[in-house]
């Protein structure tokens, strides 16, 4: 992100608990916030939200990038596949990846390309019940 003048900025809505595996969910956030990086042209912004939403906490990566077409949305979480562009570098299993994780955590994990344009990547996670083991 430096090297390409990106801002980074945090926003965070109160104080947030989730039931997660920490390295899983780290892994989750490396892959977005890297592929945001990779897509987000040079000067461009990188927004990381967390909320708390209907018992669960809500988190966006959402980049000023160009955004992805419309016709490649439903493909983006398939294993192997990346967007038909040239310079793209990856094994096309990020993405598959951090569904499988979410998923397993009974999450969710979407994206949606706003009409101002960019890419944002949303999940969800289950915020901890009164029977969830100590740490989680």
């Amino acid at each position: 992100a430096d090297a390409k003048r990106i801002t980074l900025r945090g926003e965070v809505a109160g104080d947030l608990c989730v039931c997660a595996d920490r390295e899983r969910l780290a892994q989750v956030f490396s892959n977005l916030i890297g592929n945001a990086v990779k897509f987000t042209p040079e000067g461009g912004s990188i927004v990381i939200r967390a909320r708390s939403r209907d018992g669960h906490v809500s988190f966006t990566v959402a980049d000023t990038g160009p955004g992805i077409g419309r016709d490649q949305l439903p493909h983006i979480f398939d294993r192997y596949w990346q967007a038909r562009a040239k310079g793209r570098e990856g094994s096309g299993l990020g993405l598959y990846i951090a569904k499988g994780i979410v998923e397993a955590h009974g999450g969710q994990i979407w994206v949606e390309v706003p009409t101002t344009g960019g890419t944002e990547l949303s999940f969800t996670l289950r915020v901890p019940g009164p029977h969830s083991p100590p740490g989680t």
